[in-house]
């Protein structure tokens, strides 16, 4: 089934027609259900930015540059972007609660991985596992909200979706400043321990409150789920992401060749999906599925904007500018506060476009302002910069998410949830990608600016896309 661009109704803004009376969106959806969820969905976003704020207490723990502390960026977006659709994939095949529950105990074991790594490759390890755990919650809490709205025969309520996005907006907002606070007080061990306590709480209440998962596919009650995926489609999907990130990973000296594998893969991988009787991706729906593919690759290039700021800036705060971990994490601040008003205010309207446009002419003024930061540039004006990217970072992913829920099907939420997220982490390799370019060994001013050069051009881009795209303008 494939939702078209002429269904404005429900479809554009993601939410339901239904406007419940005060405490119904409770019944069904309350507290129990959603605690877990939100606990669990927070880790993922909250790992891949509390870490900006550590990568040169890193650095000079183990004697290393920031070409090589990108890695720890890398490969936790490298190993969300291939989980995330595996997982919600998985979700959709097995069930979600078993999905959650699995992806949380790999969250402990990989905080315990890096809290006691005493090498570098260690902490890669860690980062891989944590990226692979925490992509277990978003599309398996997308999918148990399906579940429940199927039970109950109603529509998610907004504001339960309203508080997902929030955990995971917010969450990646207060990451450099939780990350900044925890290298100062207990050392950047903490931001790999801080996971395990979380994951523990997140595990107990799942436990207890999220219902055990309904027959699927035709399973009678009781039975085992049916395993239907397609391992073949996985494996090509993983390489062919893996073969693209290792070319992404090293701007500085393109390794070309790498293009040629990438492609055969992708025609492979194109291929198979066209012919499997139940494919990984369903190329067919993404193809008659305009307004969901532009989501898609809005929410890839967004990101890639926001977190060449999330990590090129603050690395150059603390490099260039001399300011401490937690220094900078404060002065990213205002970027933390802005992107979690602007989440809930992103949450509260009716419209996809008017946020998306404004969050879009954000990011090119932020980048605007980086192209005159300085070593003189008071410190108001760097607080603003930081802010200008922290509103665009609330009302991109508050829409998106609205944009995925009204344009996936609904039998797909789980593994179309998880290739948004795909296209969110394909774009943030980038940007590390982009960072490790412009600034080699150490940030400096000449990096900061030819990454705010690269970041208006993709920002008007990005504008463009935005502006242009017809399926927005439509209303609830």
């Amino acid at each position: 089934m494939t939702r078209s661009a002429t269904e404005p109704a429900e479809a554009t803004a993601g939410l339901p027609r239904e406007t419940a009376a005060p405490g119904n969106e409770d019944r069904g959806f309350g507290a129990r259900l959603t605690a877990p969820l939100l606990m669990g969905s927070l880790l993922n976003p909250l790992n891949t930015t509390m870490i900006s704020t550590a990568l040169v207490a890193i650095g000079h723990s183990f004697g290393i540059g920031a070409a090589d502390t990108a890695w720890l960026i890398s490969v936790l977006y490298l190993a969300s972007a291939v989980a995330q659709p595996v997982l919600g994939k998985l979700a959709d095949t097995l069930g979600p609660r078993r999905v959650f529950l699995g992806g949380l105990v790999v969250v402990i074991a990989s905080g315990l991985v890096g809290a006691l790594a005493p090498g570098f490759g260690t902490l890669i390890v860690s980062r891989i596992l944590l990226g692979i755990g925490t992509s277990a919650a978003y599309p398996a809490a997308m999918a148990v909200l399906r579940d429940e709205s199927a039970r109950l025969g109603r529509p998610t309520p907004r504001p339960v979706l309203a508080r997902l996005s929030f955990a995971g907006l917010g969450s990646a907002a207060v990451g450099p400043a939780l990350g900044g606070l925890l290298v100062s007080v207990v050392g950047w061990r903490g931001i790999f321990a801080v996971n395990v306590p979380v994951a523990l709480l997140a595990l107990g209440a799942a436990l207890l409150w999220v219902p055990a998962d309904p027959p699927r596919g035709g399973t009678p009650a009781g039975s085992p789920p049916k395993l239907s995926l397609d391992p073949l489609g996985i494996g090509l999907f993983t390489t062919a992401l893996t073969v693209l990130a290792f070319f992404l990973l090293d701007l500085a000296e393109p390794r070309w060749w790498l293009l040629a594998p990438f492609a055969v893969l992708t025609a492979v991988l194109v291929r198979w999906q066209l012919r499997a009787p139940r494919p990984f991706i369903d190329l067919r729906m993404l193809a008659g599925n305009g307004p969901l593919l532009r989501t898609y690759a809005r929410h890839g290039l967004g990101y890639l904007l926001v977190y060449c700021v999330m990590y090129g800036f603050t690395q150059w705060l603390e490099e260039a500018r001399g300011f401490s971990s937690g220094q900078a994490g404060l002065l990213m601040l205002p970027m933390s506060v802005t992107a979690l008003v602007c989440s809930l205010l992103g949450a509260r309207t009716r419209s996809l476009r008017g946020p998306l446009v404004t969050a879009s002419l954000l990011l090119a003024v932020g980048a605007g302002l980086l192209l005159f930061l300085a070593d003189d540039t008071p410190t108001a004006v760097l607080m603003l910069a930081g802010a200008c990217f922290g509103a665009p970072q609330g009302l991109i992913g508050t829409s998106n998410q609205a944009a995925v829920q009204a344009y996936a099907p609904p039998e797909g939420i789980g593994a179309a949830a998880g290739l948004q997220r795909t296209a969110q982490y394909i774009g943030a390799i980038t940007a590390s990608s982009l960072i490790a370019l412009a600034y080699a060994d150490a940030a400096s001013d000449a990096g900061l600016h030819l990454m705010a050069a690269v970041s208006v051009v993709l920002a008007v881009a990005l504008t463009v896309l935005t502006v242009t795209d017809r399926a927005l303008g439509a209303r609830t």
